[in-house]
């Protein structure tokens, strides 16, 4: 089948490398003339000189995987990435400037998890223990509880320090959803995954290059060398119904993946309705709803520099509240970056960037000891979905040879990069037909 795919970043790309590997042939249309959408480098005049001359190559955001993301480290493999030469292998931990918090050790799974919280540096027994007595409460029940439920409320007989220390982070961090409005659902799920279900799936997996280099450009590589196409700064305007196919800007494809963000999803949706027949267009209006129906929320990356900041680890956790609203911070210098460049992460923000990136730098000299300069600071307005309760989502089928993927298709994982992935291949695993 001669597939279209619209949409370069981690879904369009996974769907285009499955679809070509079931022998399709897959053409990706990308609006920019960068692929990687979310999770990409900055290229050209986005990348910056430190103040001491010192090149610097930056993300549109500090991402992180974990061992749980199978179907991702998999794919970088299908491509020709050696997951060991590009991430960091490291145990999990929730570390805190101070040394206190949680840290996995090297054991089998679950035990490492189990034997981080009874270890859990700073806690009380009493935290330990109501903590573990909740983890093997949460494992015995099948890591299930009602889909209305709230991360807050599931959690709301856990101590103060462990909310604080590391429900709160965690979900911060996998749902980028403050813990009061996510869902407790989704939330078990990754808890599931990560913690108590894929062997190694809690390791933390930290980027050593850039993220476009992780995955996105040796996709695109791979693609191309098998038969395949990636059409940059392609902004796709016309979709129609052909047939049995989809017509994409005047060509006839056998089948079309839409795999942009849910704003443009939905406003492409919408348009093809005008035209499609009752049938379709019902169909096409309805996914189109689901998709306008998202709360986003925002990430900002701080990235900072002092000729002498070095983090004790990779990445340690800060104390986070409304003055201080950094969540993570990471060392670029320990992850194959320029020496003395921290990115602090502040997942689900809503400060605008000059008082959020001032409150960042004051966060790091309170916390870390440190006078930063701050370098750039990057907000992704539209980073995630929001991981509510209950959220319903597009499927994947909409209308014969029409199919969605992103993070925010069909989700049973938060906004993340094994989330956009797993979307994206199953996308490409429904060509041929609605399943």
């Amino acid at each position: 089948m001669k597939v279209a795919i619209v949409g370069a970043g981690w879904a369009g790309l996974a769907a285009a490398v499955a679809a070509t590997q079931a022998g399709h042939h897959a053409i990706v249309f990308e609006a920019s003339h960068a692929i990687g959408g979310r999770a990409r480098g900055l290229k050209g005049s986005k990348n910056t000189t430190l103040p001491n001359g010192q090149p610097a190559h930056l993300d549109n955001g500090q991402h992180i995987l974990i061992g749980a993301y199978t179907d991702t480290l998999a794919l970088m493999r299908a491509v020709g990435v050696q997951p060991e030469k590009v991430l960091l292998n490291l145990p999990m931990a929730l570390r805190f400037p101070d040394g206190q918090g949680i840290e996995f050790n090297r054991w089998p799974t679950p035990l490492d998890a189990l034997a981080g919280m009874a270890s859990a540096r700073g806690w009380s027994l009493r935290d330990k223990a109501v903590l573990l007595r909740h983890a093997l409460g949460w494992q015995l029940k099948g890591f299930a509880c009602p889909a209305q439920l709230t991360v807050a409320q599931l959690c709301q007989r856990l101590t103060p320090r462990v909310l604080t220390e590391l429900i709160e982070p965690l979900c911060v961090s996998a749902l980028n959803t403050p813990a009061h409005s996510a869902s407790a659902e989704v939330f078990l799920r990754v808890l599931r995954d990560a913690l108590f279900g894929v062997q190694g799936g809690s390791r933390l997996l930290l980027p050593t290059v850039d993220l476009s280099a992780l995955f996105p450009e040796p996709a695109a590589a791979w693609l191309v060398q098998h038969g395949g196409q990636v059409r940059l700064g392609r902004r796709v305007h016309s979709l129609q119904p052909a047939g049995a196919g989809w017509q994409v800007e005047g060509e006839v494809f056998d089948a079309l993946i839409l795999a942009n963000a849910a704003s443009n999803m939905a406003l492409a949706l919408d348009n093809t309705a005008k035209t499609a027949t009752y049938s379709i267009a019902s169909k096409l209006q309805q996914s189109a709803a689901l998709c306008q129906a998202l709360r986003f929320e925002a990430i900002t990356t701080v990235y900072a520099w002092a000729a002498t900041a070095r983090l004790s680890h990779p990445m340690l956790a800060l104390r986070s509240s409304t003055q201080a609203p950094a969540q993570f911070v990471f060392d670029r210098g320990q992850l194959g970056g320029a020496a003395g460049l921290l990115a602090f992460v502040v997942s689900a923000s809503s400060l605008e960037r000059a008082p959020l990136q001032a409150q960042v730098l004051a966060q790091a000299q309170t916390q870390l000891g440190l006078p930063l300069q701050a370098v750039q600071t990057v907000v992704e307005k539209r980073a995630t979905f929001a991981c509510t309760p209950a959220l319903q989502h597009p499927a994947h089928a909409v209308a014969p040879g029409l199919w969605l993927c992103g993070d925010h298709v069909q989700a049973t994982y938060p906004a993340t990069l094994e989330g956009a992935v797993r979307s994206g291949l199953a996308a490409a695993q429904g060509l041929g037909g609605l399943s």
